[in-house]
């Protein structure tokens, strides 16, 4: 074994249970933990000719880790929030009613309003889909932002009854939006 390798190794041993509990104390899990101690020394291992003095060694993999962790956030961040509405039943007085509550939080990355247009067609296809009285409460209500007492006095229809219709709108929608998020 060169001495290149051996203090490699060396480092990897000594630092790496203090560089795990640090990495540890700002992420979630112990496996996430442990992917980015594992990049912080595959990067000590392929850049190692680079760094200037041995003892600078410790300081410049903490400066990896957090590096690495920031980077995941980043990542994470940058992915629309994951919905789940399996667990919700079609009955639930709580089920979600509005547009917005079905819809992640998204920010303003290029990822970001990638995500957003693709949920946007899909909830364009999808209303498509809907029968032509659900689409027309949803869009009056949603999109035109009418209350409900008012489309009520235009269609002459009831608001319970447009309450019921805006319901199964959303139910279809959040199906459909289920199935795109459960692609991504």
């Amino acid at each position: 074994m060169d001495l290149t390798m051996q203090t490699q190794q060396e480092t990897f041993l000594k630092e790496r249970g203090k560089l795990l509990n640090f990495i540890r104390s700002k992420v979630s899990s112990t496996e996430e933990a442990e992917d980015i101690l594992q990049d912080v020394f595959f990067q000590f291992v392929s850049g190692y000719q680079t760094i200037e003095s041995l003892d600078r060694v410790t300081s410049w993999l903490y400066a990896v880790a957090r590096n690495k962790i920031i980077d995941r956030y980043r990542k994470d961040s940058s992915r629309p929030q994951r919905a789940d509405f399996e667990g919700l039943s079609v009955l639930e007085d709580d089920a979600p009613i509005t547009l917005q509550e079905i819809l992640p939080d998204l920010g303003n990355t290029p990822e970001d309003a990638y995500f957003r247009d693709l949920i946007w067609d899909t909830i364009m296809d999808a209303l498509d889909e809907l029968p032509a009285d659900q689409r027309e409460i949803f869009i009056k209500n949603e999109m035109e932002e009418k209350g409900f007492r008012e489309i009520a006095e235009e269609t002459g229809v009831s608001i319970n009854t447009l309450l019921s219709r805006k319901r199964y709108a959303i139910i279809a929608l959040r199906k459909r939006l289920q199935r795109l998020y459960d692609e991504l």
